[in-house]
């Protein structure tokens, strides 16, 4: 009996370290990541930093989707709230519209980055718990249509408040969006560290890095709570859910308030890094891309959502950067346009995961009582 014990301990032992060397080995690769990159140019290290951008989002959605198992087709919305918030806040465009703001706050609103996307997060929930208790009682089909009607709802204003009052600046969108400072750096220049030069989008890729490893970490936090098994309950029986005396109103309401305050960071840090906002950026494609990472990594697995969001985004940017140069190595032309490549080899890949991995490249492994 005692050896048995010992065994299980050594074994449990051996088991975290694997389990910190792998972390240790992760974490060292993704700090040099960008500077591997970056021999072959920024717009590697961009599409870095914008594959974090959407883990955060399709993690976001994950919890909607994945741990809750309401279908929500229109979670671009909460991604353009975050956007045009910080847009707004950090940008001239309310100063120049509306004189009693720019008597009020002669010199700008004087918050720094952080305490804006903060802001926008708890702005994006708020909506997340509007978009909530209308459609507490809708299912399936019914939920996703709802869903899809509020994400373009809220994009259709956004394309309309030009008028009669100003506020988004319609289709024009809203530029002059100040960069990100934090930590005493200024995301918009370059960062000297002795004679390494760090370049800008090389900085943001290192802030999308840890906002990302946050949400991971209150991802897996989450999803082994309280709140996380109830959210699992509601997804797989409701009624059995609520028989157990579970609120399912409220565990409902607070999956949509939580996954949109991932939205709205992750918004608020895009519209930092372009420096510019339209609605052009919030279309229903959008929405439809977030799910079908979470869909296709996995749902309800925080590992999988994470490499679905990765192959989804990234593989499609890197052929739009290689399609052309490898066409004309190997034919001597174009054959097909690198935009056509992306979507047929996008729709191919669909179709055979969902023919040979329904349930997702890395399925959530159902707990048992043993």
């Amino acid at each position: 009996m005692k050896e048995s014990l010992t065994d299980h301990n050594m074994n449990g032992n051996l088991y975290k370290k694997n389990k910190l060397a792998i972390l240790a080995l992760l974490v060292t690769i993704l700090l040099f990541l960008p500077f591997f990159a970056g021999f072959f140019g920024n717009a590697w290290i961009r599409i870095l930093a914008f594959s974090l951008l959407y883990v955060m989002l399709a993690l976001g959605l994950n919890i909607v989707v994945g741990y809750a198992g309401l279908l929500d087709l229109g979670y671009v919305a909460f991604y353009a709230v975050g956007a045009y918030f910080y847009a707004l806040v950090t940008s001239p465009h309310l100063h120049e519209q509306f004189v009693f703001i720019n008597q009020l706050f002669t010199v700008g609103f004087g918050l720094n980055s952080l305490s804006i996307i903060f802001m926008a997060a708890v702005l994006a929930a708020f909506f997340g718990i509007l978009l909530g208790f209308p459609i507490l009682k809708l299912r399936g089909d019914y939920l996703a249509i709802v869903t899809l009607g509020f994400g373009e709802i809220i994009r259709i204003f956004l394309n309309n408040l030009n008028s009669p009052i100003n506020l988004t600046n319609g289709p024009q969108g809203i530029g002059s969006i100040e960069p990100i400072s934090m930590f005493g750096v200024n995301f918009s220049s370059s960062l000297e560290i002795g004679s390494l030069t760090i370049p800008s989008v090389q900085l943001h890729y290192y802030i999308f890095l840890l906002f990302s490893i946050i949400i991971v970490v209150c991802s897996f936090r989450l999803e082994n709570s309280r709140i996380g098994r109830a959210w699992l309950a509601v997804r797989e029986d409701e009624i059995a859910a609520k028989s157990m005396g579970i609120n399912t109103r409220n565990m409902k309401l607070l999956a949509f308030s939580l996954g949109a305050s991932f939205g709205g960071i992750s918004g608020a840090m895009f519209a930092a890094f372009q420096g510019f906002v339209s609605p052009e950026s919030f279309v229903l494609m959008e929405s439809i891309i977030i799910v079908a990472m979470v869909v296709l990594g996995g749902l309800g697995n925080v590992y999988g959502v994470i490499l679905g969001a990765i192959v989804l985004y990234a593989i499609p940017e890197v052929l739009r950067l290689t399609a052309r140069p490898i066409q004309d190595a190997i034919f001597g032309f174009e054959v097909i346009a690198p935009e056509a490549l992306r979507m047929l080899i996008f729709g191919v890949s669909m179709v055979l995961i969902m023919l040979y991995r329904p349930n997702g490249i890395f399925p959530r492994v159902a707990r048992g009582n043993g």
